[in-house]
C-alpha cells in the first residue's frame, strides 16, 4: 500500500453520510482491499471499532472536538447499529429518529434495528435486534428507515420523560406534526405496553419549546404546579422589541417574573452571555421585572428548576389561569434616563 494512501473519492460521501464508519462490505465495493484496511488500522489512521466496521477518524469518539458533536455522535452511534448488524439491518426507534433528523434524543438514547427477514440474531456492541409487528418503512439513502411516526412510537416508552417530551415538540416544531398527527401518535403509543407515563405528555406539547433543556424545564414547572403562563416571549419597550425571553408568569402585583436556560440555544456561548448583560440591565431598569436564570444542569436536582421557580411564585402568591394573553408580547415603560454627574 502506498504510504500516501487516499481514501477513494466514491467514499467521501458514503463516509460523511455514515458520520465516518464504513462496513468491510462497503471497503470491499469502494475498492479499499483488506490489506489496505488491516495497514490504515496497523498505522492508527482508522480504527476498528467492531468486527466488519471501520472508523475513519482515529480520534476517541468522546474526544472528538466539534461544534456539532452531538448530531455527530447521535448519527456515529446510529450507523454503528446499522453497520454492526449487516446491510439487512433497518433503522428502528431512536436510531430511526436520529435518521430523520429528530432532536430531543439522551446522548446513551438505546440502540437498536429489526431486520428486513425478521431472522432472531443476538445482541451485538449493545445494538439489540428488535421483532417489532409489520411498520412502514421509508428509505434514506440505501438503508430502510422505520416511518417517523412508527420511530416514534417505537422509541418514546423507552426515553426519559424530559426527553420524550423534548422528542414530541420537536415533532411540532420542525417535522410538521399537527394536533391531528400528533393524536394519530397518541394512538399508536398507546397499543404499546408501558406506555402508561406518555399520555400525559401529549397534552404537554409546544412546538415553541427550541431545546431539550427548555422542554425539561417546561415539565418541571408542570410537575410543580407552576406551569409558565407563556414561553418565547417578545419584550417590548418604547414599541421595540428588546428581547425574547423564555418563559413568563404574570405577578399579582403586575410586575413579571422572567427565567431564561442559559446555555443552550441563543445563549449557549460566552459571547452571547456577555451580550446578555446589557439587555438584561435594560429589562430590570423599569422596575418590572424578577429575572432568573438557570442552567440545564440544574434540573437534574431534586424538584428540578421548577421546584426553585414555585418557591419564587409562592411567596408573590401567584396562581395559575389568570393570565390568559399567550403570544401577545409584554410592554414594559422605557428606563428613566440616568442623569449625567454634576
Amino acid at each position: 500500500m502506498p504510504k500516501t494512501f487516499v481514501i477513494p473519492r466514491a467514499a467521501e460521501t458514503l463516509l460523511r453520510r455514515q458520520a465516518g464508519l464504513l462496513s468491510t462490505v462497503q471497503c470491499e465495493e469502494l475498492g479499499i482491499s483488506r490489506e489496505v484496511r488491516r495497514r490504515l488500522v496497523g498505522q492508527v489512521r482508522w480504527t476498528s471499532p467492531a468486527r466488519g466496521v471501520y472508523d475513519s477518524d482515529p480520534v476517541p469518539l468522546g474526544s472528538r472536538v466539534r461544534n456539532d458533536w452531538f448530531d455527530h455522535s447521535a448519527r456515529w452511534r446510529t450507523w454503528f447499529a446499522l453497520l454492526v448488524h449487516g446491510p439487512d439491518a433497518v433503522a428502528t426507534g431512536c436510531c430511526a429518529l436520529v435518521l430523520h433528523g429528530v432532536s430531543g434524543l439522551p446522548r446513551d438514547f438505546p440502540l437498536e434495528v429489526a431486520r428486513e427477514d425478521r431472522s432472531p440474531r443476538r445482541t451485538r456492541h449493545g445494538v439489540a435486534v428488535v421483532d417489532y409487528a409489520t411498520f412502514p418503512t421509508v428509505r434514506i439513502g440505501d438503508r430502510p428507515v422505520a416511518r417517523i411516526d412508527h420511530a416514534a412510537a417505537q422509541a418514546l416508552r423507552r426515553l426519559p420523560r424530559q426527553n420524550a417530551l423534548a422528542v414530541l415538540d420537536d415533532l411540532a416544531r420542525r417535522h410538521g406534526f399537527t394536533p391531528t398527527r400528533l393524536a394519530e401518535l397518541h394512538d399508536l403509543v398507546r397499543r404499546r405496553h408501558g406506555s402508561a407515563q406518555l399520555h400525559e405528555l401529549f397534552g404537554l406539547v409546544d412546538p415553541r419549546s427550541e431545546s431539550v433543556a427548555e422542554s425539561a424545564a417546561r415539565l418541571s414547572f408542570h410537575d410543580n404546579g407552576v406551569p409558565p403562563d407563556d414561553l418565547q416571549v417578545r419584550i417590548m419597550t418604547g414599541g421595540k422589541v428588546v428581547a425574547r425571553v423564555d418563559f413568563v408568569w404574570r405577578l399579582p402585583d403586575g410586575r413579571w417574573l422572567v427565567v431564561e436556560i442559559d446555555g443552550v440555544g441563543p445563549h449557549s456561548t460566552e459571547q452571547a452571555l456577555v451580550r446578555d448583560a446589557p439587555r438584561q440591565n435594560q429589562l430590570l431598569a423599569a422596575g418590572q421585572m424578577i429575572m432568573l436564570r438557570f442552567r440545564p444542569v440544574e434540573n437534574d436536582r431534586p424538584g428540578g428548576i421548577g421546584a426553585q421557580v414555585a418557591k419564587v411564585l409562592a411567596r408573590h402568591r401567584w396562581q395559575p389561569g389568570r393570565y390568559a394573553a399567550a403570544g401577545a408580547p409584554v410592554n414594559l415603560p422605557a428606563p428613566a434616563p440616568i442623569p449625567a454627574p454634576s
